[in-house]
C-alpha cells in the first residue's frame, strides 16, 4: 500500500478568535476527550462557542450555552456525555477550573483572528503539511500509472465526496480514453462496478471524504472481490477501517466550522490527474489538442 498520510485530530487549531487567547488548554481537553470520536456538527459549534467564551464557561447554563452556540439545549446535554461527563454540571466545573488557570490579557486586536479566518488558516496548514506528503514522488508516480492505465478506469464518490469525484473525472476523461463516475449509492454501485470490470477495468479510484459511508467502503470491498485495485483519497482517518485501500493518499480537513472543508483534497486532484499525464503523455497530449481545436471551433468560451 502507498501511503501518504499526515496526521489529523478532531478539532484543529489552536489560533486565536475574536475574543482573544483561544484557550489552547480548553481546546486540548476537549480533543482529548473527543478522541476517536467524530463531532457532530451541533458539537462542533458548542465547542468552538466554549473556547471563544472561555472567560464565561463557569456563568454560563446550559440553555445560555445553546442559545450561544446556535443548538438546542438537549445537544448541549448529548456533547457533555459525549466528553465523558455526567451532565452539563460536571463538565462546567471541569472547564471552569480549566479557564480559571487561563491567562486573563488577551492579544492586540490587529492580530486576533475572527473563526473564519481561523479556518482559513488552518486549510493553509494543511496544504503545508501536504507538501511534505508529496515528497515521496514514486507513490505519486506509481498511483497516477495505475489509474492511466486502467481502461476503464472507475472513479467513485457518494455523499459528500460526490463534487471531488465530479471534479477529478471531468478532467481525467480529458487525458483517459473511458472514464466512468460512480456517484448513485445502493445496488446500482455492484451492477456499474461489475460492468466495468467485465470492459477491463482493474483500479477504482474513490474519494472517501468523512464521516466514511459503510455503502462506500461496502463498494471498496466489492471491488476487490472482483479483482480489482482500490485506490483512496482520503483523511488520514479512513485508515482505521483497515487494510482496505492497495493505493492511499491522505490528507488532512478542516474541521473548525459546522461543515468539513478540504482545500487539501482538491490540490490533490491536480496533483494526481498530472501524474496520471505523466504516465501516458503522447496519449494525454494528443487528447488535450485535439479537445482544444474543438472548443475552438465550437466557440465553446469567450475568449
Amino acid at each position: 500500500m502507498s501511503d501518504l498520510t499526515p496526521d489529523s485530530a478532531p478539532l484543529s487549531g489552536d489560533a486565536l478568535s475574536e475574543g482573544g487567547i483561544n484557550g489552547p488548554a480548553l481546546r486540548a481537553e476537549i480533543e482529548k476527550r473527543l478522541s476517536g470520536q467524530r463531532p457532530t456538527p451541533a458539537h462542533r459549534r458548542i465547542a468552538q462557542c466554549l473556547i471563544d467564551h472561555i472567560a464565561e464557561i463557569g456563568f454560563l447554563s446550559s440553555m445560555e450555552l445553546a442559545n450561544l452556540a446556535k443548538v438546542s439545549q438537549p445537544s448541549v446535554s448529548r456533547f457533555a456525555v459525549a466528553l465523558g461527563f455526567d451532565g452539563f454540571l460536571e463538565m462546567r466545573r471541569c472547564f471552569r477550573a480549566i479557564s480559571a488557570s487561563q491567562p486573563a490579557t488577551t492579544r492586540s486586536s490587529e492580530v486576533a483572528l475572527n473563526k473564519y479566518q481561523v479556518a482559513a488558516s488552518n486549510e493553509v496548514a494543511n496544504i503545508t503539511d501536504l507538501i511534505s506528503q508529496l515528497s515521496d514522488m514514486t507513490a505519486i508516480r506509481d498511483f497516477g500509472h495505475a489509474l492511466a492505465m486502467s481502461r476503464p478506469l472507475v472513479v467513485l464518490g457518494l455523499r459528500a465526496s460526490i463534487g471531488l469525484a465530479q471534479h477529478f473525472a471531468f478532467y481525467a476523461s480529458k487525458v483517459h480514453p473511458d472514464v466512468r463516475l460512480i456517484v448513485c449509492g445502493g445496488s446500482l454501485v455492484d451492477d456499474q462496478l461489475e460492468q466495468a470490470h467485465a470492459a477491463g477495468a482493474s483500479v477504482l479510484l474513490a474519494f472517501v471524504m468523512p464521516l466514511h459511508p459503510k455503502e462506500t467502503v461496502n463498494a471498496l470491498q466489492s471491488a476487490k472481490q472482483l479483482g480489482m485495485k482500490v485506490a483512496v483519497v482520503s483523511d488520514p482517518g479512513f485508515l482505521s477501517h483497515g487494510k482496505i485501500a492497495d493505493m492511499f493518499i491522505g490528507a488532512r480537513i478542516n474541521s473548525n466550522l459546522v461543515f468539513d472543508s478540504s482545500a487539501a483534497s482538491a490540490v490533490l486532484i491536480s496533483v494526481i490527474l498530472d501524474a496520471m499525464c505523466d504516465a501516458i503523455p503522447e496519449e494525454a497530449e494528443s487528447k488535450l489538442e485535439r479537445i482544444d481545436k474543438s472548443s475552438l471551433k465550437r466557440k465553446v468560451f469567450l475568449r
